[in-house]
């Protein structure tokens, strides 16, 4: 079962992107606070989006999709950037991502979106292979690049 996540999920999605970094080896980064969460998705000018994976017997929070729009100059008109999507390793194997993507794609279609995009780590090898299974691509021929903490902060104060 996917459903949009509401206000009462931020503690489960706090905790699911807590589980998530430290899936990723990085748990030192995830320093977003429920509150922060809170204002992201629910506030008075929302900037992301949730969805909520449940167990099919239980109705318990098991995953979720975190996303926002992006834009494409070249298409014209809006995506969804993935930027998170984490299913507990207890309920993986049921369907759960699956559900989140195909739920996102859905908003995608009906909406008129051309994009459905995200990261994931070259290392995590099972995930690529179910994102590849469901259709996906990497984009090689694009590297990341990310200014935080300290450059960011430098670059900034230039202005």
């Amino acid at each position: 079962m996917i459903r949009a996540a509401t206000p009462a999920d931020i503690p489960a999605i706090h905790t699911f992107v807590r589980e998530l970094a430290e899936y990723e080896k990085a748990p030192h980064e995830a320093k977003a606070t429920p509150d922060q969460l809170h204002e992201a998705l629910f506030g008075e000018h929302p900037a992301a989006y949730a969805h909520i994976a449940c167990d099919d017997t239980t109705g318990d929070p098991v995953g979720f999709a975190l996303w926002f729009l992006n834009f494409s100059t070249w298409r014209g008109v809006h995506g969804i950037y993935l930027e998170d999507l984490y299913v507990r390793p207890t309920a993986r194997g049921g369907g759960h991502g699956k559900a989140l993507l195909t739920e996102l794609a859905r908003i995608c279609v009906e909406r008129g979106y051309e994009r459905l995009e995200w990261s994931v780590l070259n290392w995590n090898t099972p995930s690529i292979a179910f994102y590849e299974a469901l259709g996906a691509r990497p984009q090689d021929e694009w590297t990341v690049y990310r200014l935080t903490d300290g450059p960011l902060g430098e670059l900034g104060a230039r202005a």
